[in-house]
């Protein structure tokens, strides 16, 4: 068996069970959100599944966040620590890399291969990523050559990433400092066409001419000499690297 077959294979283990589209969503966004270092509480889960696309359907009211953390904790995906915050199980954690590789292979898939427009390729990766099986998955990663990262530069799980250098998020690095764009978010469609719109996507340079803590703003010259302003709030969404 080949060592990327490996890495794949590990990423299913234990993970083989059908899960509803709802509970794939609700894994997607907690893996998502420990990456993200957040706290995951009800109440912070419930605010982020609000960026999960409408079509999916996804309850996003306390008592539906409730109900089916309920049920996926009897499921034994989830369980809560001692300050009632979510957290993945072995299992749960499987699953979760199982959904959130073939996202991100979605993302890849629908720019690379199908040709649509960077911005839409987070959308459209929700509507494809539940009928995704093991056997495609296994051929749209050989048709992409295997992609350590979506386009948005998140790493996909089980492709043997490893990072070149140390990222931070945007809003902790002060004026002066030229940077490389390593990830930018991906759950605000509008937000992420303003990104490709400015070319602020990953590998391009950006300097920061001026960070304002006390306006909660932020400044970056791009390649383009294009100046943009954006709020910390988006800045600490932003991870870069040293260029």
């Amino acid at each position: 068996m080949s060592t990327k077959s490996k890495k794949q294979n590990s990423v299913h283990e234990n993970s083989d069970a059908v899960l509803s589209p709802t509970t794939e969503n609700y894994l997607l966004t907690i893996f998502r959100m420990n990456e993200l270092g957040e706290k995951i509480t009800q109440t912070e889960l419930a605010e982020r599944l609000k960026s999960v696309p409408s079509h999916e359907r996804v309850g996003t009211t306390l008592p539906s966040v409730r109900g089916m953390i309920n049920r996926m904790s009897k499921e034994g995906l989830v369980k809560a620590d001692q300050n009632k915050e979510i957290i993945l199980t072995p299992l749960g954690n499987s699953s979760a890399e199982t959904i959130v590789r073939r996202h991100r292979l979605c993302e890849c898939m629908v720019v690379e291969l199908l040709g649509l427009e960077l911005y839409k390729a987070h959308e459209q990766a929700h509507r494809l990523e539940h009928a995704i099986t093991p056997e495609l998955e296994e051929k749209i990663v050989d048709k992409l050559g295997n992609p350590t990262t979506c386009p948005f530069g998140h790493p996909i799980p089980g492709s043997g990433y490893k990072a070149k250098n140390i990222s931070t998020s945007l809003d902790t690095e002060p004026a002066g400092s030229k940077l490389r764009i390593d990830r930018v978010p991906e759950d605000d469609q509008d937000l992420l066409k303003y990104f490709v719109d400015n070319d602020l996507m990953p590998n391009k340079n950006v300097t920061i001419t001026k960070s304002e803590p006390s306006l909660g703003v932020i400044t970056l010259n791009t390649e383009n000499n294009t100046d943009l302003v954006f709020s910390f709030e988006i800045a600490k969404l932003i991870h870069v690297t040293k260029s």
